[in-house]
């Protein structure tokens, strides 16, 4: 960190609710690398890049807590008392998630949780997938006089359904750019419902996987054929969905744009004398 900057108290018995962006640690907030740099415990998602955990501090000691359809996981509400029962064990608590931790990421919940509890926290927001993601895949979040508005979009509701309060119809109709969260095993209905709403059956579909990281893949398709692209991609891939005229302009910013990652600089013979 800059000598000039003078980093933030992360006191004993405190959380972090912290966002680790799309996945290129250069994405990073300093408050997030000062967090991993000075945590003795980190509860982290199973979405954050590997290389992002690496930046973790040698006395950290990591705790996968990740949620992932169909597989086991701990609850919500498990995790929200860990959290409690760590800080009051005196320990500096990061929680590490991926993306913005309030965009879909339950930050909420835990600053709720952690507040009934009087532990006392802080918010540290990142740079959220459907927004830093769409950047490295080329594709713009708005584009004047071609889309002035863009709707993030949870395709992923409780138990794995549909969710409940997103009205599919009304965002057809709003001809906003539409990023999907978590909406790749429900592509085909959601597909299927806006088409039904109005949207066009060749407006531009885009997803994107693995964002940022050395690992990103983006596929280019169209509404009509989004069920059937969506059914090839990698379940155990993180993956954006973006709907809108906006993607037409992938293929020529993609062509001249620069995405590579930061990386994690390998160990010099004298850093690993020093660490020993």
């Amino acid at each position: 960190m800059h000598p000039a900057l003078q980093p933030a108290p992360f006191a004993p018995g405190t959380v972090w609710l912290v966002g680790a962006g799309p996945g290129d640690p250069g994405l990073l907030t300093l408050h997030a690398l000062q967090a991993l740099q000075q945590a003795d415990v980190i509860l982290h998602d199973a979405l954050v890049a590997p290389e992002i955990l690496a930046l973790a501090g040698p006395q950290a000691r990591l705790l996968p807590v990740g949620k992932r359809a169909g597989q086991p996981s701990p609850s919500q509400l498990a995790i929200n008392q860990r959290l409690i029962e760590l800080a009051r064990q005196g320990h500096r608590v990061l929680r590490l998630k991926c993306g913005d931790p309030c965009v879909f990421g339950r930050g909420g919940e835990e600053a709720l949780a952690l507040a009934a509890a009087a532990v006392p926290f802080r918010l540290v927001p990142g740079v959220t997938s459907g927004i830093g993601g769409l950047a490295y895949a080329g594709i713009p979040a708005t584009h004047r006089g071609i889309g002035q508005a863009v709707t993030l979009v949870t395709g992923h509701g409780a138990a794995g359904r549909e969710p409940e309060a997103v009205d599919w119809a009304a965002l057809a109709q709003s001809g906003a750019t539409l990023v999907l969260y978590m909406g790749l095993r429900r592509i085909g209905k959601i597909a299927e419902t806006l088409l039904a709403a109005g949207r066009p059956a060749d407006e531009p579909v885009a997803f994107v996987s693995d964002a940022s990281t050395p690992r990103q893949t983006i596929v280019l398709t169209s509404l009509a054929a989004a069920a059937e692209v969506g059914a090839l991609r990698p379940s155990s891939a993180a993956t954006l969905i973006v709907i809108g005229s906006l993607v037409n302009l992938q293929p020529a910013i993609a062509a001249w744009q620069q995405t590579q990652p930061m990386r994690l600089r390998a160990p010099t013979a004298e850093a690993a004398v020093q660490a020993n």
